[in-house]
């Protein structure tokens, strides 16, 4: 490549394109029913240092750190929505027992570097590459390279612990979980099986339920006078008098026999029969003629902010759900709607037509995401991570970092509303394009970097000797974990393997684990424990750094 001057742009971008094209399609090679995936650019910088083709330090060092604050920002967007439901609502008792494999492991990390001769940074890296967890790779590099006195040599460690640990960090999981599996004698069919009956037991998905009113006391009330439907997280759709079916607004009288059909929680519903009365005998569906039911989605900058009772006061409809990110809200009145909200609507065709000008509806605008509020999350998570931080018992200021920064700033930002026509949130596709390339920026520059010194580390050092300590960084934690949720807490084998791929946040993993059961069982575990380990992961590597150096 004699036309191609090695310190011009130019070259450099084409390097970096060769690297991520052949690591990606390297990523997608089977082997043994697994695949490197992402993880193959990581593979494919380091055979490209190794034949000499790398990149200038500076440029490198430049690209890897903005590919890391976009990886972790759109990370944090992505798990921040449903973090606190997931950790309260999904199951502490999986999240607790997640944290304990995270915890495991960085012990048994501590343990290999203490007594096994290993140094800590390359200690971080085999933790990194044994859990199959890039971000505590890239927080843990971002972190050695603000220590004083760290040369590019042993910023070079971490790296080269993470390519040695890694294949056997994917397929350690794989292997934990048919440990297990033949250990239990597990039937597979029988404990999905058994998982869908106990879903089925505890559901607290919101219904509808047409009641008839039989109780005097709510003779003649408004809907405004009676306390207990936002009480009890319920909403009134739609009643029914004398054959005639209407929407409900706060002003609409009841009145004994009436039908009135009610939206919530189904614990809530059943204690409403209480005081309302039994079953209707009619369906208010069927014999509402004039009113229909459609979902809208908000992306009208007018109608940002708007409440439930402007709505329905201006537009005589009633809103019944709203639907958000991971979760479902039965509105009350003050109920304020967000760019991206799914409106569950009931009225007329001629309402119906009305606010849907007023919504927007639009799929192109929730489809394109606005790149104003990347930037001010990014600048805003930033500064975040470079504020010095003192903590009694460490010597020098911490800083959460290019890493930890932008992951903090984009959860707490995901859980703010709009501020007026801007939101945060980005739509999923967009997400996975940020995330994406931000990974596949900070791989190839990882593996860039490390690759001249990886073959000699691998055949010639302690290449070995790392990957027999990785072996025990990934297999330790989860066969102890797994056992404990298997015999003591009598956890569900599908859901123990969801967790154990959660642990570790592999969806290869979470493919093989699939492939056991059609049963969702393993992804609600998977996605119940993945935002608090990869905070945890993040976090533990940065710690075993800043603590044991």
């Amino acid at each position: 490549m004699n036309w191609f001057d090695e310190h011009s742009i130019s070259y450099s971008i084409l390097i970096l394109s060769l690297v991520i094209s052949f690591g990606l399609a390297l990523g997608q090679i089977p082997l043994f029913r697994l695949k490197l995936g992402i993880a193959g650019v990581l593979f494919s910088g380091i055979v490209f240092s190794h034949f000499g083709y790398t990149l200038d330090g500076h440029l490198m060092h430049f690209i890897r750190e903005f590919g890391l604050i976009l990886f972790v920002y759109a990370i944090g967007l992505q798990v921040g929505p449903g973090f606190v439901n997931s950790f309260l609502h999904n199951g502490i008792s999986l999240n607790l027992m997640a944290a304990g494999i995270v915890l495991l492991g960085a012990v048994v990390t501590l343990l290999i570097s203490q007594f096994g001769g290993i140094e800590i940074p390359v200690a971080v890296g085999l933790f990194s590459g044994a859990t199959t967890n890039t971000p505590s790779l890239a927080t843990a590099q971002e972190i050695l390279g603000q220590l004083p006195g760290v040369d590019a040599d042993t910023l070079k460690q971490p790296g080269l612990g993470y390519a040695v640990a890694y294949p056997f960090g994917v397929i350690g999981i794989i292997l934990s979980m048919l440990v297990i599996k033949h250990f239990f004698a597990i039937n597979v069919e029988g404990e999905a099986k058994n998982f869908d009956k106990q879903q089925r037991q505890s559901a607290n998905r919101s219904i509808s339920k047409d009641l008839i009113i039989e109780n005097p006391n709510l003779n003649g009330l408004t809907i405004a006078q009676i306390p207990f439907f936002d009480a009890m997280s319920a909403i009134v759709t739609r009643i029914a008098h004398q054959d005639k079916v209407s929407i409900v607004s706060s002003e609409t009288m009841l009145q004994t026999g009436d039908s009135i059909r009610l939206v919530g929680k189904p614990k809530n519903i059943d204690k409403l029969k209480i005081l309302i009365g039994p079953d209707s005998p009619v369906n208010l569906n069927e014999i509402s003629n004039s009113l229909h039911l459609q979902r809208f989605v908000v992306t009208n900058k007018e109608a940002i902010g708007k409440t439930i009772d402007e709505l329905r006061t201006y537009y005589a409809v009633t809103i019944s759900r709203i639907q958000r990110p991971e979760v479902e809200i039965i509105p009350n009145k003050s109920t304020r709607i967000h760019f991206g909200d799914e409106l569950h609507v009931i009225g007329s065709k001629e309402a119906l037509n009305n606010i849907e000008k007023v919504l927007g509806n639009s799929l192109e605008k929730i489809n394109h995401p606005q790149v104003m509020p990347i930037f001010i999350g990014i600048t805003l998570g930033v500064i975040l991570g470079s504020w010095p931080l003192y903590i009694p018992g460490i010597p020098s200021a911490v800083k959460l970092g290019l890493a930890g920064g932008p992951l903090i700033m984009a959860i707490v930002l995901s859980r703010v509303d709009s501020w007026g026509t801007m939101t945060w949130q980005m739509p999923k596709s967009s997400n996975i394009i940020l995330k994406d390339i931000g990974i596949v920026l900070f791989l190839a520059c990882v593996g860039l970097n490390a690759g001249d010194q990886f073959l000699a580390t691998l055949v010639e050092g302690d290449g070995l000797k790392w990957l027999g300590f990785a072996v025990l960084i990934t297999l330790l934690p989860l066969l102890i974990v797994a056992m404990i949720a298997r015999l003591y807490l009598r956890l569900n084998f599908l859901s123990i393997c969801g967790l154990l791929a959660g642990s570790m946040t592999d969806p290869p993993a979470l493919a093989f684990a699939n492939g056991f059961s059609p049963s969702s069982a393993v992804a609600i575990a998977y996605a119940t424990v993945y935002p608090l380990v990869m905070i945890l992961r993040i976090i533990s590597a940065q710690l075993i750094i800043l603590l044991f150096m």
